[in-house]
């Protein structure tokens, strides 16, 4: 199967692939004129042909393309916001690669009030980052386009702001209903083809505050339980984005 590189813009019969993403390919994948690739470039996705690879020591790294033919290429009916509390940053980030992998349309980092108060204050600091490893993961797993990544933001405001049709906050309370359950009742809309927007809400080590899960509450989410284990964040990510597709995606 082919890779797929993004790129800013296609032109009329060209395309070109600059900077570190042009660097990745020319050095380290060593392409060479006349290879054929997927570009996208969020909306469409071309097949391309390496046409001229100019690799520069100061970094002014630029691969030119001309474009073949369109690739069949579609919207998921099935579109997640992932609410993801920071924890342990190299934790958080296998996170955000894992639910890109998986589908999540929006990412939004939780400055929860169990989280680490040195993870709040560095975090705006890894946002470049972050949205790096989420291109570089929806290239490998043939993403349209990447997720977008939010600032980070207190729940209460992001569960406040958050419009998709589904609501879901992840929750430890023995009350909370099993997840298989609260998406039965969303299963009939999938079937149908109709989009489904459901947002997805992960806590810190330590789970939610009472305060936070008022919040929640308040904003239209619904508790639901992954079962009586207690799951670390990455598992719970896991587990949960796979649940959903399978349930929703078709």
């Amino acid at each position: 199967m082919r890779r797929r590189f993004f790129v800013d813009r296609f032109e009329s019969s060209s395309a070109a692939l600059r900077g570190d993403a042009a660097e990745h390919l020319g050095r380290v994948l060593r392409a060479e004129p006349g290879e054929l690739l997927e570009l996208s470039d969020g909306q469409n996705v071309w097949l391309a042909r390496i046409e001229r690879v100019a690799l520069s020591k100061r970094g002014d790294n630029r691969i030119e393309f001309t474009l073949v033919e369109p690739v069949p290429a579609r919207e998921p009916a099935l579109e997640i916001e992932l609410l993801l509390a920071l924890v342990k940053f190299d934790c958080f980030e296998w996170c955000i690669e894992k639910s890109t992998e998986l589908g999540a349309k929006r990412i939004t980092p939780l400055a929860a009030a169990r989280t680490d108060k040195p993870l709040v204050a560095a975090a705006a600091k890894r946002m470049a980052r972050w949205e790096k490893i989420v291109l570089e993961s929806a290239q490998q797993s043939r993403r349209l386009r990447p997720p977008t990544i939010a600032s980070p933001s207190a729940p209460e405001k992001a569960f406040l702001q958050c419009s998709a049709n589904a609501k879901i906050l992840l929750s430890e309370k023995p009350e909370a209903a099993p997840l298989r359950e609260i998406l039965a009742n969303l299963s009939p809309i999938a079937a149908s083809g109709d989009a489904v927007t459901v947002a997805l809400a992960i806590g810190p080590e330590g789970g939610w505050t009472d305060q936070e899960i008022a919040a929640a509450r308040a904003a239209g989410f619904l508790e639901a339980s992954l079962g009586e284990n207690i799951l670390r964040t990455e598992t719970a990510v896991l587990a949960s984005m796979a649940v959903l597709r399978f349930a929703l995606a078709g």
